[in-house]
């Protein structure tokens, strides 16, 4: 088994997570060693834990350490199924994850500690609720110093949201372009007037982005031996205060759902109720005979398929490109209480990449893979047809995803196919079944082959080869 530092934990001097025989575990350095035992003997940790909002951990022998300089202490966390990033999260899910990191905020004062940054990357979901997962973000409060990571969270959390309610919800994206949040003079700039005139919007993110650009000034003054007094003391109750306004501003941010294609999907669908019925048991079928500890869903939708395994107690991935689809996802998994579910945005033609620092610090998609068993339920169509992509190349990408490979042919007969074809010249010669068997047998093994009754559509269930 490997020993690794994990790639996105590096830039913090007070410890660093690695992983050693497949066990995820947090180094916490002498630097911290203060603050950690603040958070520990003052009740912060307990009364966190109690209410799961962070991550639970235990402590673990100090003599597991792959790099011992500096060392205080070694702490086991729970480990997070699947690791997913702001740029693929809904906007219910970036709302839950802002008003969680304030909670926290809050709760920590109560304490006498605050918050020493506030990254959207140190949230994370598990069971379809967000969760604080970096133990090593709390520091003593100091009275009179204000929040040094206020511009932080107005970077990754409250110009996303303004951006996706005001503008589109698609800006969510430029998290993926400035991956240590969005500029707010960019937002300020993007922002329509509605917005502006918003006095807390206006306050946060306006008068932020001015006063970014006055401190810049300052700067060059003091270069030039210019004497500048800045007065930066804010009482605790004056930083409770800022903090109940930007809950204020957050929670009241309405989401305008907009008309997409595939919002309404399944209420649109060509299947009759029994020709449904008869998938889903055939569906549930199949899943249960790989056996999976992680499913992925490609092309999920709002998840009906994905809760024939995330209902199994499988840990389960719903991934669409629809915002609108993923959002009726997640809003679906926190009313029921939904376990083991996690809907996430995912554009398969352009899926995340590797970003960050030496194009490690955020995996790509299949970095962060394989999953047991990829559904691909209603989608190749959309791939083949609406996006070019031939069939080996689609093959080829599911065999880089999981093990066991679940996927639905549809024939150029259906009405989906022709839906699609109705706009475009059909150049889609292989578009066959045959040629879809041939291609995708060059990395599967093809298992089972069902046709799905009164339908034309064959459930297929492959296992990727052994090379």
């Amino acid at each position: 088994m490997t020993n690794r530092k994990i790639n996105s934990s590096f830039r913090d001097p007070s410890g660093f997570v690695f992983e050693k025989d497949g066990v995820l575990y947090r180094q916490i350095n002498d630097v911290y060693k203060e603050n950690y035992e603040l958070f520990i003997e003052s009740g912060l940790y307990k009364e966190l834990k109690e209410k799961n909002l962070i991550i639970s951990h235990e402590d673990a022998d100090n003599s597991l350490s792959i790099n011992p300089d500096h060392l205080y202490k070694i702490i086991k966390p729970v480990k997070v199924p699947f690791i997913s990033y702001p740029y693929e999260w809904s906007f219910g899910m970036y709302k839950d994850s802002a008003l969680l990191t304030l909670e926290i905020l809050k709760i920590s004062l109560k304490y006498n500690m605050i918050l020493k940054d506030s990254s959207s990357y140190n949230i994370q979901f598990i069971d379809s609720k967000p969760i604080f997962i970096d133990t090593l973000s709390f520091d003593k409060y100091e009275e009179g110093k204000p929040w040094e990571a206020y511009q932080q969270f107005c970077k990754h959390f409250l110009s996303p949201l303004v951006l996706m309610t005001y503008v589109s919800i698609d800006l969510s994206k430029l998290m993926q372009i400035y991956i240590d949040g969005i500029p707010l003079d960019l937002t300020s700039k993007i922002l329509p007037l509605k917005a502006k005139i918003n006095p807390s919007i206006y306050m946060h993110i306006i008068m932020h982005s001015k006063s970014q650009e006055r401190h810049s000034l300052d700067a060059e003054k003091i270069l030039n031996n210019q004497k500048i007094l800045v007065d930066n003391k804010v009482s605790k109750q004056g930083l409770l205060s800022i903090i109940d306004n930007l809950e204020s501003i957050i929670r009241n941010l309405k989401w305008n759902k907009p008309k997409t294609e595939w919002g309404d999907y399944y209420h649109i669908t060509n299947y009759s109720e029994f020709s449904m019925e008869q998938k889903s048991k055939m569906v549930a079928d199949m899943i249960l005979k790989t056996k999976p500890k992680m499913l992925w869903d490609l092309g999920a939708n709002n998840g009906p398929f994905s809760r024939l395994a995330s209902g199994k107690g499988i840990e389960t991935i719903s991934f669409d490109i629809d915002p609108v689809a993923v959002e009726i996802n997640y809003q679906e998994c926190r009313k029921n209480s939904d376990k083991n579910l996690l809907p996430l945005i995912s554009d398969l033609t352009n899926p995340s990449p590797d970003i960050g620092f030496s194009n490690k610090e955020r995996d790509s998609l299949i970095r962060r893979g394989p999953a047991d068993t990829i559904l691909a339920l209603a989608l190749i169509h959309h791939l083949s047809i609406s996006n070019n992509l031939p069939f080996e190349n689609t093959a080829r990408f599911f065999s880089e995803c999981g093990e066991y490979l679940i996927i639905e042919f549809v024939p150029k007969n259906d009405s989906q196919v022709k839906k699609l074809l109705a706009s475009r010249k059909d150049i889609f010669d292989r578009y066959d079944i045959e040629s879809f068997r041939n291609d995708y047998s060059l990395y599967f093994d093809i298992l089972e082959e069902k046709n799905i009754e009164n339908s034309e559509r064959i459930l297929f269930l492959m296992k990727k080869k052994t090379i």
